[in-house]
């Protein structure tokens, strides 16, 4: 991994984090596009509030334009060997002379459940019955 990627990564977790801290931080206005005026400047509630939305739509651009550059060095350095690891395909061989646990005939459970036993025995009957000699 590059050194750019990497920086660039740190730098979109941190725009990221600081984009819910002012998401978080934003007043709930409540009444959509009809809230009325109130006087302008920095210190007055409706000048914070035009601050904090530019903050974060100023940070959601950046956190999508990394997040578009990211991607990009993404698929550009991902493009090397590309080779398919095969080593962990083997198939397992049952030791001879002993049973294999997984042909094992199955044994009965007990069951709690007086349902899920009606149920079992059910599908038992439907199985066709042994010939008796």
């Amino acid at each position: 991994m590059s050194n750019l990627f990497l920086f660039l990564l740190v730098v979109q977790a941190i725009v990221g984090a600081a984009m819910i801290g002012v998401i978080l931080m934003q007043k709930s206005e409540g009444g959509g596009l009809g809230v009325g005026g109130s006087p302008g400047g920095m210190l007055s509630a409706r000048g914070a509030a035009d601050f904090m939305t530019r903050a974060t739509t100023i940070l959601a651009c950046l956190f999508v334009g990394l997040s578009i550059v990211l991607a990009a060095m993404a698929s550009v350095g991902g493009r090397g060997a590309s080779t398919i690891d095969t080593s962990l395909s083997k198939s397992a061989q049952p030791a001879s002379g002993t049973a294999s646990p997984l042909t094992a005939p199955a044994q009965p459970q007990p069951v709690d459940d007086p349902l899920a036993a009606a149920a079992a025995a059910g599908a038992a009957d439907t199985a066709p019955a042994p010939e008796k000699k």
